[in-house]
């Protein structure tokens, strides 16, 4: 019988009438799933202390029995653009129906958010968040890139970091209008007096290395300043061509290259020798808004190189939240199997972000789980678009579904 749960109590919990237990250590079951079947788990101050058959599970205060549905680590979203406002349907409207539209993509966002008070930037971001919560997601890395003005994006930044670990600068998102036809100096600005401003409020730094955005010369200027000033790095990579963008991810030891969806031979050898330091994050949702040839994840995969998933939810090109979703793409339109897409929805983000304690369900890992109205995490990928996040737990406190 389950003992109500309250993050009000402490003390150790078993979770236990594990279907299937996903831990991604091969070493605790079979495949990279390490899945566990039968099991439990125990749970104490907001961390994995053991896993195991559920005959052999120790005692505690507090057992929680979730009838044989199937366990998974929580999803680590390392990719997504929350910081803004304003609203893009009709873009998206017009896209889908064939018909012009010449509203400014990008831009239009900029415009919203440069308009948008510190409460509504607040409030929009903790929805977002509350609304990925519910479909399993326990980590989140997000990005500014929508001020494009030095208080602007210190001002998102800031925003996010009151709710985020995982936070990214992305001054060098666009090139903004007021410097359409001086964008070195915009350059400056974002290796100079922007970066001052943001580095204090930032984990990471990014660039969009792209045709129309940033081009090598200035995405290694941006990337280096960044490193400088100690931010780690991710690049927006060959999502419109095969640019320099991967490669030189690569070169700088970028933690990620994001988008990966043009990607000649050189690039793959790239990722594949730099032996998972520089991981493809790789962004289904993007191709799927946009009705744009999806990345090749088994040619990534047959080369060895390290795959992670993300919803790029943003308002423009993937407005998902969805990770259960970005799994059932990447099964049915990248060439995954439902193991590999899970992984790279869980490990797989959890390298992106340089993170150990998070991805995985062991010993000395936060207690991120998510329960499934499901036997088998199959269910991700056989059930699209099925509600099958029974609970949610972070840090071992239930958040949906389990609090009594």
């Amino acid at each position: 019988m389950s003992e109500p749960l309250s993050p009000s109590r402490r003390g150790p919990v078993v979770v236990t009438g594990i279907g299937a237990l996903v831990t991604n250590d091969p070493a605790l079951g079979p495949g990279p799933l390490g899945v566990v079947r039968d099991a439990a788990l125990v749970v104490e101050e907001g961390r994995v202390v053991w896993v195991g058959p559920a005959r052999r599970a120790p005692d505690a205060d507090r057992r929680h029995d979730v009838g044989g549905r199937a366990v998974i680590p929580g999803f680590v979203d390392s990719h997504s653009h929350l910081l803004y406002a304003g609203d893009r349907t009709e873009e998206f409207n017009a896209r889908m129906s064939g018909r012009p539209y010449t509203a400014g993509g990008i831009r239009t966002t900029v415009a919203a958010t440069r308009e948008a008070s510190d409460a509504e930037l607040t409030a929009r971001l903790a929805a977002h968040l509350r609304e990925m919560t519910r479909q399993g997601t326990t980590t989140v890395e997000t990005k500014s890139g929508y001020g494009l003005t030095v208080e602007l994006e210190a001002r998102a930044l800031r925003v996010a970091r009151a709710q985020l670990q995982e936070v990214t600068y992305l001054g060098a998102h666009v090139v903004p209008p007021e410097y359409a036809d001086s964008p070195e100096e915009y350059v400056a600005l974002v290796t100079g007096p922007m970066l001052d401003a943001c580095a204090p409020h930032a984990r990471w730094i990014d660039v969009f290395c792209e045709r129309g955005a940033f081009d090598a010369d200035q995405a290694r200027a941006i990337l280096t300043a960044g490193r400088r000033r100690g931010l780690e790095l991710r690049v927006h990579a060959n999502q419109l061509t095969a640019g320099p963008g991967v490669r030189l991810a690569v070169e700088l030891g970028a933690r990620s290259a994001d988008h990966c969806t043009h990607l000649t031979d050189a690039d793959v050898d790239a990722l594949a020798e730099s032996e998972g330091q520089t991981v493809a994050t790789l962004l289904p949702g993007c191709e799927f808004s946009t009705r744009s040839p999806y990345p090749d994840a088994r040619r990534l995969l047959a080369a060895g190189v390290v795959v992670a998933l993300a919803t790029d939810c943003n308002p423009g090109s993937s407005f998902t939240s969805s990770m259960p979703f970005c799994v059932a793409l990447a099964v049915r339109e990248m060439g995954m199997t439902p193991d590999e897409a899970l992984w790279s929805a869980t490990a797989g983000g959890a390298a992106a972000l340089a993170r150990t304690d998070v991805g995985r369900l062991t010993p000395g890992a936060r207690a991120d789980l998510v329960v499934l109205d499901a036997p088998s995490p199959v269910h991700l990928a056989y059930r699209p678009g099925v509600p099958l996040v029974a609970e949610v737990w972070r840090s071992g406190e239930p958040e949906v579904g389990a609090a009594g």
